[in-house]
């Protein structure tokens, strides 16, 4: 793509906006990470790490930017937005955009340069990618009848919405 066009110059905008917004938050006790979702009608919802600041470990840039847009659109699809994020998405960011059906992720840092701060998601990436056997947190299921009343209970609720 070509560097005056103007799409490349938004998204490097919105790059240079999420950066920001993660150096700023490390001196507001959040941690070095920032997120700017653009909807596709232009619309832009900032995020930031506040994990130790509110002792939620689910409050990750990507994952607060999208939690503000959805609550603001009063929607929880963002069919079309971008996400901007300083650094290179988490698993469970990925998956919040997955689940936003976000159109598109776009960062700055990766991985690696989070792990030499400190950050190492090594960890989450490789548990994925490992046998459910050998895994360290074991994940099992358990049979049993009745389990699946709560799906017959969806199926069966006419005014249910879908998702």
């Amino acid at each position: 793509m070509d560097a005056g066009h103007p799409e490349h110059l938004e998204r490097a905008e919105h790059l240079e906006r999420a950066v920001a917004l993660a150096v700023a938050n490390v001196a507001d006790a959040g941690g070095p990470f920032g997120a700017v979702l653009v909807t596709r009608d232009g619309q832009v919802f900032d995020g930031v790490n506040r994990v130790t600041a509110t002792n939620d470990p689910t409050a990750h840039a990507e994952v607060t930017a999208i939690r503000a847009a959805c609550a603001s659109l009063e929607t929880y699809d963002l069919s079309g937005a971008t996400l901007y994020a300083s650094c290179e998405p988490c698993p469970m960011c990925l998956s919040s955009a997955l689940w936003a059906r976000v159109g598109s992720v776009v960062y700055a840092a990766d991985r690696y340069d989070a792990a030499r701060a400190g950050f190492d998601d090594a960890v989450f990436y490789d548990y994925f990618a490992t046998a459910p056997e050998d895994r360290h947190m074991p994940v099992r299921h358990v049979e049993g009848t009745g389990w699946d009343a709560p799906f017959d209970a969806w199926r069966a609720h006419a005014d249910r919405t879908a998702y």
